[in-house]
């Protein structure tokens, strides 16, 4: 049902007309007079009792209008609580972010939530080291996969893979990747994750899980270089298909192994406890969700 039918069916029962139900509402008679009869079919029952000089609730209307009346007034205070909630999203919030995704994606993205409200303040820290919430005084962090500590609170924000690219001056040179063997013939651009280099790559096929331990010659501890080598055709990247949809979307590079699932790449946001998810937390997490859905396409 149209929330607009709804109260010009209350505003028809208080006027005891509906060309000045329609008057008060700037719609034409015959506008009011169509929404009324579609609520009424809706509502398979007839709610006023019309004649040429009259207009009056059938028993079902007056019944109906005692409901409508509430579920109205619930809805307004419904958007007075979120108009509260923006007028409190104020302060400063410490928020990390990985190195691809949190300069190539999550900026335009902040600008826009600093845009929407302007007493909130964000201090980022970028990079692919894990940090310490308390050390580091970290309010939220965006990780990417599951977190592994259960005493954090993690909101996924993204469901992503990792997918295996290249650029195509680098397939014009050395080929396409199209058999898992093939992978350790080339040159594979690493990164490392909490000082561990991420050299076996993980594939499933037909519910079989592959593992492939790659080389290469160039090792980065900043994920957003491994992407940059890719694209300036210096190897293969192996990283999340949310990094890579920009680079991937513009031709710059182009997915292999497309009948292979890559590891999983989900992205969360986490909180060191369960008393700091404040309510700008949360305008973070759907602001995020429906911004990763938009890039992916889901």
């Amino acid at each position: 049902m149209q929330i607009n039918d709804l109260k010009l069916f209350v505003r028809v029962a208080d006027c005891g007309s509906i060309t000045a139900a329609a008057t008060e509402l700037d719609i034409s008679p015959a506008a009011a007079s169509a929404a009324l009869k579609r609520l009424e079919k809706q509502l398979e029952t007839s709610l006023f009792i019309r004649s040429t000089r009259s207009l009056r609730l059938t028993d079902a209307g007056e019944r109906y209008l005692i409901h409508c009346r509430s579920a109205l007034a619930d809805l307004s205070l419904g958007v007075q609580a979120i108009n509260d909630v923006k007028e409190k999203v104020s302060g400063v919030v410490s928020l990390a972010v990985p190195s691809d995704v949190g300069r190539n994606i999550i900026l335009p993205w902040l600008d826009h939530f600093l845009d929407e409200y302007p007493e909130l303040k964000i201090r980022l820290h970028i990079g692919d080291t894990l940090s310490d919430f308390y050390h580091d005084k970290i309010d939220v962090a965006l990780r990417s996969g599951t977190p592994k500590d259960s005493s954090l609170v993690a909101f996924q924000v993204c469901q992503a893979n990792r997918v295996l690219c290249a650029s195509p001056d680098y397939i014009a040179k050395h080929g396409e990747v199209t058999s898992l063997e093939q992978l350790t013939e080339h040159n594979c651009l690493f990164f490392m994750l909490d000082d561990r280099t991420h050299d076996q790559w993980r594939f499933i096929k037909n519910g079989r899980e592959f593992k492939v331990r790659v080389t290469g010659n160039r090792t980065c501890n900043d994920a957003e270089i491994a992407r940059r080598w890719a694209v300036a055709g210096r190897g293969i990247v192996y990283k999340s298909s949310l990094d890579l949809a920009d680079d991937i979307s513009s031709g710059r590079l182009v997915p292999m192994l497309t009948d292979h699932t890559g590891e999983a790449a989900d992205l969360y946001l986490v909180c060191p406890g369960r008393e700091h998810v404040t309510p700008v937390i949360l305008l973070l997490r759907e602001m995020l969700r429906e911004r990763c859905k938009q890039k992916l396409g889901k």
